[in-house]
């Protein structure tokens, strides 16, 4: 596995038609456009872009913020569009609040009224997985560029149908893997590309999301499997990409084992330290708890009730096209949170720990990530990152990293790159990069596989074969 900063962006054509019961129509993957395949921005005439945000709920909060305050000067927000019409109205509010201008709301129904009456430069995606493939492609075939969070689908079906629609349509399509805008992944990613641990051979990379975080999941819509694709869809995904993108490679091949220890319960009821008050958080109670009036829908359930039918436990070997193999886990019940990835080289090792937080805490508290100032809370875990190098007969070296908070931190260089990115660094945008952070069709593609292939394997037992989801990930 040979680390490059230009990994191949291309879909071979002739993709062969899966078999499974996710099929989707067959694409010509060859006919995707470079530019449109690999995030490269295409050229604006103006440089404040009218954006509509598809789906209202917790994450896209980290847009509506950003549009209206830091990059108010380049980005709009034009319209909204949600399932739930109290939840449009506390957004739009919102938007009004800060910039003295309702966007216009539209209902889920209407999102194709919304395309063509507002007619936004930019979509912003951040609806539930599930509905991803639909949302993207009908903004891609208005002409609109489309801004998804990751994951970009959560099936072999949503893969092809956003690939068929990134090939007819002349807008650009992002896919949010904020992770590579991290410091302390970019570092992983310099010092590959260096070659200072030769070619990668293997990988062994453990995610642990604290009881705390875990617990959330089985609380929220991303329980149904069918909804989010579990945690290899959803969460792995994150992952997934890193290592693709450290090490350029292809993934190939995907075997896993999981299932769900611990957030099952032959009452369905978990203990007091499970349960939250979702009015004592001002944006969750105005979001969820008033509005469940209208749909049903519970942000804060019990996450041992039934009906779950995702994995809390969760492993894969993968195999990928150079030869290297990755060893995977994710932990959804752990009682600290953070990670750990060692990455062995034809000529060194690199090691990379991590700890968000040292221990899970009940209730609401227990959801928020501390920031980089925060005073530490454990002395034998202490929060933060260690990068250490190691090349054969050389002594360890610890490589300094910047303080920083993970994902809060990413998600801030994400959307500097997401919303100014349309423009020039001599105008404000955001400049070269390097790194290749900004990820394309191709990437979401390769992300979202593993976990796609890895579902397949968990209910058959066996190895899937990429190639068998029917896009050809080169």
């Amino acid at each position: 596995m040979t680390s490059t900063l230009a990994a191949s962006t291309t879909l071979a054509a002739g993709t062969p038609r899966p078999s499974g019961s996710d099929a989707g129509p067959a694409v010509d993957a060859g006919r995707v456009p470079a530019a449109a395949a690999s995030g490269t921005a295409r050229p604006a005439s103006v440089a404040r872009r009218r954006s509509a945000v598809v789906g209202t709920g917790q994450r896209a909060g980290a847009y509506l913020d950003a549009m209206t305050a830091e990059h108010a000067d380049v980005a709009e927000v034009a319209a909204l569009c949600d399932t739930n019409a109290d939840r449009l109205d506390v957004r739009a509010e919102q938007v009004r609040g800060r910039t003295g201008v309702p966007p216009r709301r539209f209902g889920a129904p209407d999102l194709g009224r919304m395309l063509s009456d507002v007619a936004p430069d930019v979509v912003v995606v951040t609806s539930p997985d599930r509905h991803h493939a639909h949302h993207v492609t009908a903004a891609l075939d208005a002409g609109a560029d489309v801004v998804v969070e990751k994951p970009l689908t959560i099936d072999a079906a949503g893969m092809y149908s956003i690939a068929d629609a990134v090939r007819r349509s002349s807008g650009r399509l992002t896919v949010t893997h904020n992770y590579r805008y991290a410091a302390r992944n970019a570092a992983v990613r310099r010092i590959l590309a260096e070659g200072r641990i030769g070619d990668v051979v293997s990988v062994h990379f453990e995610w642990l999301l604290d009881t705390a975080h875990g617990a959330d999941y089985f609380r929220r819509w991303h329980r149904d499997k069918a909804a989010s694709g579990g945690l290899l869809v959803h969460k792995a995904s994150h992952h997934v990409d890193l290592v693709n993108w450290w090490t350029g490679d292809v993934p190939e091949s995907v075997y896993a084992r999981g299932g769900r220890h611990v957030y099952q319960h032959p009452d369905g009821v978990g203990g007091p330290e499970f349960a939250i008050d979702l009015t004592a958080d001002a944006d969750l109670s105005a979001l969820y708890a008033g509005p469940a009036a209208l749909d049903g829908y519970r942000r804060d359930r019990d996450p041992f009730s039934p009906g779950a039918t995702i994995e809390d436990t969760l492993s894969m070997l993968v195999g990928y096209r150079s030869g290297a193999a990755m060893t995977y886990a994710l932990t959804a019940h752990s009682p600290w949170e953070g990670h750990r990835v060692a990455i062995n080289g034809t000529r060194g090792r690199l090691e990379l720990d991590v700890v968000e937080r040292c221990h899970a805490r009940p209730g609401l508290e227990g959801l928020v990530v501390p920031d980089g100032g925060a005073p530490a809370c454990c002395e034998v875990r202490r929060r933060g990152g260690r990068l250490v190098v190691q090349e054969q007969w050389g002594v360890a070296e610890e490589v300094p990293l910047d303080a920083e908070a993970g994902h809060v931190e990413g998600d801030a260089a994400m959307l500097r790159d997401v919303l100014r990115g349309h423009l020039p660094a001599d105008r404000g945008g955001a400049g070269d990069d390097p790194l290749g952070r900004r990820a394309g069709l191709v990437d979401g593609l390769r992300a979202v596989a593993v976990g796609v292939a890895g579902n397949r394997s968990l209910a058959t037992g066996q190895v899937v074969p990429t190639s068998a989801l029917g896009v050809d990930l080169a």
